[in-house]
């Protein structure tokens, strides 16, 4: 068991690295050949934060286990709306404008109920992945007609590389994220078998785990005084995941959750957080040290309700 653990964590990081490295210097390479760095956020930027969560999604539904892939995108969801803000705010508060707190997180309530009326027969097949992915798409192409995504473009870096230079990068990311998602996923429905644990915790703690690095890199970046991450970053890849991510897998192979009541607590919970955190936003126009304090006790029930 120990063996399996162990290769888990080294799946968790090879995904999360690989993500990181590709996305970065695939916005590069957009920015070196004129696309303008508005598109490369709303699209590419948006969409890389969570290709840990769309390579779960894939693997998990091919060794069939939907339970890991629904618990994977609540893990991913609740940490970065509860954690990922409470950490940041609580190093340097950040004010929201209510327009980008709407524009966002009224996208990110409708994908979080896509999702659960598509597991409500505990089953997301094909056609559903399909929708899913439109769904999106749209929301993209909304977000990009009405300039609503200025936030997620600060996230692209200002001076492009070479194609020379990013593309080994882009390559060598990939490579991490293939090698790293499948080993991951098959080591973490191993322990869960050997261990006796449902593959649903499982999942919510590889939630967790994609959405650490991200947490550290804000904080640090807050404190050092660049304003942190943005909250059109963090809601934006809260889009992506109930319905891009989970699209995806569902696209590949069916998406079967053993006992879709067991799961229900959570997954009501985090659409509850998230309605709580965007409240909190839209009154404060922002987020405080005492609000902070209150995302975070929000992120404590999220294991109790297994």
């Amino acid at each position: 068991m120990l063996v399996e653990a162990a290769l888990f964590l080294v799946g968790l990081a090879a995904l999360v690295a690989g993500a990181d490295r590709a996305v970065t210097a695939a916005g590069d390479l957009a920015l070196y050949y004129g696309v303008s760095p508005f598109f490369v956020g709303v699209t590419l930027v948006s969409i890389g934060t969570s290709i840990p969560e769309m390579v779960t999604s894939v693997y998990a539904a091919y060794y069939d286990a939907g339970d890991l892939v629904v618990g994977n995108i609540v893990g991913s969801e609740t940490a970065q709306i509860t954690l990922a803000i409470g950490v940041v705010a609580l190093v340097a508060p950040f004010v929201t404008p209510r327009r980008n707190v709407l524009v966002y997180g009224s996208a990110m309530i409708l994908a979080m109920i896509i999702m659960l009326l598509t597991l409500d027969d505990g089953v997301v097949g094909r056609s559903e992945g399909f929708l899913m992915m439109l769904a999106y798409a749209q929301f993209v192409y909304t977000l990009y007609t009405n300039e609503g995504g200025e936030e997620i473009a600060d996230e692209v870096l200002e001076e492009p590389r070479a194609p020379r230079e990013v593309v080994p990068w882009i390559v060598g990311g990939l490579v991490l994220v293939v090698v790293g998602g499948q080993i991951m996923v098959t080591n973490g429905v191993a322990l869960a078998r050997l261990a006796g644990l449902p593959e649903y915790l499982i999942g919510l703690l590889t939630g967790l785990g994609t959405t650490l690095p991200e947490i550290m890199v804000a904080g640090i970046a807050a404190h050092e005084g660049q304003g942190g991450i943005s909250v059109g970053a963090i809601l934006g890849s809260n889009i992506t995941d109930p319905v891009f991510s989970l699209g995806v897998g569902a696209l590949f192979f069916d998406v079967v959750v053993e006992d879709v009541g067991a799961l229900t607590p959570s997954l009501v919970y985090m659409l509850v957080a998230s309605i709580l955190v965007l409240g909190l936003f839209y009154w404060r126009e922002g987020i405080d040290r005492r609000a902070a304090v209150v995302c975070l006790l929000l992120y404590l029930p999220t294991f109790v309700l297994v």
